[in-house]
Formats: C-alpha cells, sequence, structure tokens
C-alpha cells in the first residue's frame, strides 16, 4: 500500500498540529515495515525531516494552507503520485481530490468561534474565508473513508453539527510521554539570564538549589488567538505581582496585539518571551510554580499535559475537552470567573501537600497516553479504510484488544 501524509505542518512550523504531524510519521515509521510512505512538505521545514525508514521518502509541496495552490496545484501533484490513501492531519482537504483519505478533524473552534478578532483581514474577506472554511471541512468530513480527532469532546462536537460524520470518526488521543528534554545547567542559566528571570540577589555565596535564583513565575504556552482567552491572565498578574507571567509563543498579530494591550493597561511583570525550543521549553515547565490555561475551547490541550509531565501544577479551564483529558490531576475554573482563577492560584501556592498531590496525579494521567499507541491507531485505520471494514472507534476499545 502506498500511503502519502499532507505533513506541510510538520514539526515546529505548525504548532501543536506540527507536533502531532510529527510524532505521527515518527512512530509510523518504528511500526510500520510494510508499507510505502510519501510525506509531503513545504521548504521551510524540509531539513526538518530526517527519515529513519527507507520506506519513508519525502517531497516538496511549497503550498499555501488554504491557498489556491492548494486546490489546485497540489492535487495534481497527489493525483501524479497514485496514492492508495492520503492522510490530511488537518480539515484543509482539497475539494477536487476524489481518490481515498481519512482527515484528522483536531476541532471545530471556528465553528464555534468566528470572530473578526481571529483575523487581520476586511470583514468582508473573513466572512468569505469562513464560508469557505464551512465548505471545506463539511466536503471533507463528506468525502472521507475515515475522520480521527483526538478527543471524545471533539467526536461529539463533530457528530453534534455533522450528520454524514456517523460511524466513521475514530479518537486517537495524543500525548506528552516523550517531551521531557533536558539542557545542560550552564544552557539553563543562559536561558533565564536571557529571558530576564535571573535574579540579582543570589541568596549569598550558598544555595540550596538551582530554583533559588530563578524569580518565581507562572506560565502559558501556546498561541494567542481570541479563544485563548488570555487577557484573563492580566489579572493573575495584578494579583500577583511577585510573580512573573511568563508567556511562550512565537509572535505574530495576536501577541503583538496582546502586548499592547498589556503596555496599555501598565502591566510590568509580563514576560512575552517568544519562541523556544523543545529543549529550553521543558525548563520553562519544569521551573514555573503553575501552568495556566484559560481557554474557551480546547479539542485536545497538549501544553498542560506537557507541564503535567514536567512536575508542574496546572490550573486550567473547565470547557471543551480539558476535564476529559487533564482527569482529576488539574485545578479547573469557569474562564468567565476571575474569582475562580485566583482562588484556585491561591491553593496551589498556599498549600503545599495539594501541590504534591496534583504532580504525582499529573504524572499518572500523562502515563494515560502514548505517541505509539496513536501512531497504532492510526496505522489500523488506514489499513480497513482501504478494506471498507468497521474500524475501532475509539482509542479506548483499541487498547483493549
Amino acid at each position: 500500500m502506498r500511503i502519502g501524509i499532507d505533513a506541510r505542518f510538520y514539526g515546529t512550523l505548525g504548532k501543536g498540529l506540527g507536533r502531532y504531524t510529527e510524532k505521527l510519521i515518527e512512530h509510523l515509521e518504528h511500526i510500520d515495515q510494510e508499507h510505502e510512505y510519501v510525506i509531503f512538505l513545504r521548504q521551510e521545514n524540509f531539513s526538518e525531516y530526517i527519515s529513519k525508514n527507507p520506506r519513508f521518502t519525502k517531497k516538496i509541496a511549497q503550498y499555501t494552507w488554504y491557498g489556491l495552490a492548494e486546490q489546485t496545484l497540489f492535487v495534481w501533484q497527489l493525483y501524479s503520485d497514485s496514492f492508495d490513501l492520503v492522510h490530511f492531519p488537518h480539515f484543509n482537504v482539497p475539494l477536487l481530490y476524489r481518490r481515498k483519505f481519512v482527515v484528522t478533524i483536531h476541532d471545530l473552534i471556528l465553528v464555534h468561534y468566528p470572530t473578526l478578532r481571529n483575523t487581520t483581514r476586511f470583514s468582508f474577506w473573513y466572512w468569505c474565508k469562513f464560508m469557505v472554511y464551512r465548505l471545506v471541512i463539511a466536503s471533507a468530513i463528506r468525502r472521507a473513508e475515515h475522520i480521527i480527532t483526538v478527543s471524545q469532546f471533539t467526536k461529539q462536537d463533530i457528530l453534534d453539527h455533522y450528520q454524514r460524520s456517523h460511524g466513521k470518526i475514530t479518537v486517537t488521543h495524543e500525548a506528552a510521554d516523550d517531551f521531557c528534554h533536558v539542557l545542560f545547567p550552564r544552557d539553563e542559566e543562559a536561558l533565564f539570564s536571557r529571558l530576564g528571570l535571573l535574579s540579582e540577589k543570589k541568596n549569598g555565596h550558598q544555595r540550596r538549589s538551582y530554583r533559588d535564583i530563578i524569580e518565581p513565575y507562572f506560565l502559558y504556552v501556546g498561541n494567542a488567538y481570541p479563544h485563548k482567552n488570555l487577557t484573563v491572565l492580566f489579572t493573575v498578574a495584578r494579583a500577583f505581582p511577585e510573580y512573573r507571567l511568563v508567556l511562550v509563543g512565537k509572535e505574530d498579530f495576536f501577541y503583538t496585539r496582546l502586548r499592547h494591550e498589556a503596555q496599555k493597561a501598565g502591566i510590568q511583570n509580563i514576560f512575552f518571551v517568544g519562541f523556544v525550543t523543545d529543549q529550553e521549553l521543558s525548563s520553562l515547565y519544569r521551573f514555573a510554580r503553575i501552568y495556566l490555561f484559560p481557554s474557551l475551547y480546547e479539542g485536545f490541550g497538549l501544553p498542560p499535559l506537557e507541564a503535567m509531565a514536567s512536575g508542574t501544577p496546572v490550573v486550567s479551564s473547565s470547557r471543551g475537552s480539558l476535564p476529559e483529558i487533564l482527569g482529576d490531576a488539574a485545578l479547573y475554573f469557569d474562564p468567565s470567573s476571575v474569582s475562580q482563577v485566583l482562588e484556585n492560584v491561591r491553593t496551589v501556592l498556599r498549600n503545599p501537600e495539594r501541590k504534591k498531590m496534583m504532580q504525582e496525579r499529573g504524572y499518572r494521567q500523562v502515563a494515560r497516553y502514548h505517541f505509539r499507541d496513536m501512531a497504532s491507531l492510526t496505522l489500523s485505520i488506514y489499513q480497513t479504510a482501504l478494506k471498507n471494514k468497521t474500524v475501532f472507534h475509539d482509542a479506548s476499545s483499541f487498547q483493549k484488544k
């Protein structure tokens, strides 16, 4: 079987979607010694992927996401390769591609939050783009041999909105089982120095641990799209001026706007650190006092799971898939209630026993998810989609087999 994977979002270029695509391919390389794969990448991430399995080859597909070339030239390239199956790890399946494919739909954020704050375009063009989005995702759901999603919450969301999805959705959870990386101490110290998080007071010549010279901080990792609800964290920064609020995410229009809003509000203890490597991110997770996640909607929520893998207590929104994915390891709040956010932060800071319990539960929660299981179930979907058989309906049923 010859399988194509649209990996144009691969790696750091594609943020959370990039990590999903990267880990899927990485583990497919380990478990599949039978089928041939062609991995389509952009020039920007072409060198980032290095095949470790001779059955996996890569090709350039330099087509802009959601653009006209994706709908035309990319289709021609896919047809010319004569695939038995193509996997699109995002909803943007070209309308003209009419051969067998599976699609991963991570969430329906744009269905629930079609706000003009999500775009830099004029309102007319935004609504045109929104209507095309609705057309593309509905077409992908209707034509797909099978639909993969990442949580039971998103599965139900798709079922509620698209009748033709019934009977062909499988949940494959993402994971944080292989996230933790280690920096050398000198590199760690250089990182915190560069970010302005090293204390000027070194507690004399003796210190009990490395943590003693790092300013205490809360952490958020991800993008700054409006549904992430990050302005709620301004209240946290004001209420805890002795703590830094560190926001990690590649600088873009939305982060620039958020930075201007923080400056206008006169908040001095918010640090916008931009993009960091996985090794640096692991250190930032590890030394954070609390990981904060105020999102209004999430299809999975990988960053808080990564924080748990690093031993950091998580204070999270109770919306979307987050209670499903994080279980009893997080403290939850209504993201519309500032008082609940502050109360949960105080609970963690003032109660060492509660913090220890959250860390232990976090490790157990992370251990429930494995990228290898995700890849194994995805491979099963590939195989059964071509044979028109019924596939496993979710990750839990796969694990029982």
